[in-house]
């Protein structure tokens, strides 16, 4: 719908389980207990599509942080290098972690704001899953997890968010406030313990113990439906307050990251935002949402360092401009 275009990018689904008699990942010391995990996963995706699986103490720190900022895998499942393992789709929408905060994190992605989507992928795999391990499960408790917010289903149903005219017209701190009121919570980027950059919110269900899944993802949806519709109208409205003050806003930020000679990641991130403004303000047009979106990571610092095969740390900043630069050229350009 027209009402979500370029304010919800993403729609997560992600599931927590653990095997029962086995300790949580802290005290998981045990190679056998982890190599157990991990080979049953692995066995039961078998029966599913193609995945590439990747032990995390196979790959450098470097190949594991890219992983990271391409919202594929999470900073405890790095902090877990030596016992953890993620499997991912082909098309990256499906993702399974191994040994980290919990044995088990399955995760399911889509572009754009439909949570019901990911869920029904998910459910299948999840499904086989709970048929082949001897997940933990209480009666009265729901899913036994590490963290007592996972308790009751193990979901976490969540939706990236572009939200410039909230944050630039002061609303973002109500929104927090709102939220937190009806049960949800509201991270960066890269999620818990992230801070808010380049205007990206993700927000999702503070616990899930007395819900099911459906009263969870409803109650998610339709808190999503009401900013989707209050960040159409201040966008509307940022235009109406000062029109010539935001055009130069965001040609101003186009030219600057067109042409930079350096580009610190953070300022990059920025830059990148108040361009996608001036996409959705109607002063750039954008060939690819899709594509422009994954310059957000392939600028950060671990996949610039993935792209050239001779990085040269020293010159990041200029390696970082060079590229973007080019990119965003052959993206973006500004509309008369």
């Amino acid at each position: 719908m027209e009402i979500f275009d370029n304010i919800a990018i993403s729609s997560r689904i992600r599931l927590a389980r653990n095997v029962d008699g086995l300790k949580f990942y802290t005290k998981l010391q045990s190679d056998v207990d982890a190599d157990y995990i991990t080979g049953s996963v692995m066995k039961t995706l078998e029966k599913f599509e193609v995945f590439n699986f990747f032990s995390l103490k196979e790959l450098s720190l470097n190949e594991c942080n890219a992983l990271f900022e391409q919202h594929l895998i999470s900073r405890e499942l790095i902090e877990n290098k030596d016992i953890s393992g993620v499997a991912i789709s082909e098309d990256e929408k499906i993702i399974v972690m191994i040994n980290e905060e919990d044995h088990i994190r399955e995760q399911a992605i889509e572009n754009g704001f439909n949570l019901y989507k990911p869920y029904r992928r998910l459910t299948q795999i999840d499904d086989e899953i709970l048929s082949s391990l001897p997940i933990a499960y209480n009666d009265e408790l729901g899913f036994i997890t590490a963290c007592p917010t996972n308790l009751g289903t193990g979901m976490r149903a969540s939706v990236m968010l572009f939200l410039p005219a909230c944050v630039i017209s002061g609303k973002i701190d109500e929104i927090y406030s709102r939220a937190k009121e009806n049960g949800l919570t509201i991270r960066g980027i890269y999620g818990e313990g992230s801070k808010a950059i380049g205007y990206f919110y993700q927000i999702s269900n503070q616990g899930s113990l007395g819900m099911d899944e459906n009263e969870i993802i409803d109650k998610v949806s339709e808190f999503i439906y009401s900013l989707c519709g209050e960040e159409r109208e201040m966008r509307e409205a940022l235009l109406e307050e000062d029109y010539d003050k935001y055009r130069d806003m965001t040609l101003r930020a186009f030219g600057i990251i067109t042409n930079c000679y350096s580009l610190a990641e953070d300022e990059m991130m920025e830059l990148l935002a108040i361009v996608k403004l001036g996409q959705v303000l109607g002063f750039i047009d954008i060939k690819s949402d899709e594509k422009f979106q994954k310059l957000f990571y392939e600028g950060a610092s671990a996949n610039l360092a993935e792209i050239f095969e001779l990085f040269d740390k020293k010159k990041e900043n200029i390696i970082r401009a060079e590229y973007i630069s080019k990119k965003v050229k052959e993206l973006a350009q500004r509309r008369l």
